[in-house]
């Protein structure tokens, strides 16, 4: 069994980039520049932009922080991704989510111009994925197949079972393992919370990706011996072991699965710092499109 260690594979994207960003100085050129919207304070939330931004610095990056009140109306959001839209020195644009349940998150979304898409959730980003044209995939699914192409897993001709259809990481995850090319040629079975008999669809798989939020999900005997297992799920759950009062844990259990697999992501540890990775390369690649002038 080999830990897919998202630490490592993320700090080597990351060191490349940073030699890219270095050289763009050195040639006397601006660093690519990320601004990030954040509506209330959401504690997950104030958790995962800290860590963009703190991700932005160490490899060169400009980093914005909008922080807008909770209570706002929804045109005041509406202006500022317009503002951001127009302005030439940012690249590109996310919108921490959730949103407070006030706003149309699918109507926020939309705004964004899709040349700044970086979290690759727009209509457009996600069209162009389908149809295998170049685009910005969405960062969890990507940092999954940046992954799976570091440890040169083998995929073509593997049944990959996806447990969770969301439109942010399952769909996404089940169309980029299925098209044709690197890392990809998968038969994909997409099981979700309807799914009859999933545990006879998971044994039949050489590859799981478990994305349906539900801590421990996927157990010893849903997994057969050798399979690549990817655990997506991320949930705060109360510990009073903990001086935070919670423990993070994934889809997978970790403990009874893992002896089975031939690869493992952890939780943490696994692919929560690869999605931040690949939103780093989405944003490097809004750059150059921009600049490539």
């Amino acid at each position: 069994m080999e830990i897919l260690n998202g630490k490592i594979v993320s700090q080597h994207i990351k060191n490349e980039l940073k030699s890219f960003v270095d050289n763009l100085i050195l040639n006397g050129k601006r660093s690519p520049h990320l601004a990030a919207i954040l509506v209330g304070n959401n504690g997950a939330s104030e958790t995962y932009i800290a860590s963009k931004i703190k991700n932005c610095e160490e490899i060169g990056f400009k980093s914005s922080l909008i922080r807008l009140n909770e209570n706002i109306a929804e045109q005041e959001l509406i202006d500022a991704i317009i503002q951001l839209n127009s302005n030439d020195l940012i690249d590109g644009i996310l919108v921490q989510l959730p949103l407070p349940p006030h706003f149309d998150e699918e109507k926020i979304i939309n705004l964004i111009n899709p040349d700044k898409d970086v979290d690759g959730f727009s209509p457009v980003s996600i069209g162009k994925m389908v149809l295998g044209m170049p685009t910005f995939i969405p960062a969890t699914p990507y940092g999954v197949m940046l992954m799976l192409e570091h440890y040169n897993i083998e995929t073509s001709g593997k049944h990959a079972v996806i447990i969770g259809r969301s439109n942010i990481v399952g769909r996404p995850m089940s169309i980029l393992l299925n098209q044709s090319g690197k890392n990809g040629n998968c038969t994909v079975t997409v099981c979700h919370s309807r799914t009859k008999n999933i545990k006879e669809i998971c044994l039949t798989a050489d590859i799981i990706v478990a994305a349906i939020g539900i801590p421990e999900f996927v157990k010893s005997d849903m997994v057969k011996d050798g399979a690549v297992v990817i655990d997506v799920g991320i949930t705060r759950v109360k510990d009073e072991n903990k001086k935070s009062g919670f423990s993070i844990k994934g889809d997978v259990d970790f403990d009874a699965v893992s002896p089975k697999c031939s690869f493992i992501s952890p939780v943490p540890g696994g692919v929560g710092l690869m999605t931040i990775a690949a939103l780093l390369k989405n944003t490097l690649n809004a750059y150059n499109q921009q600049n490539r002038a």
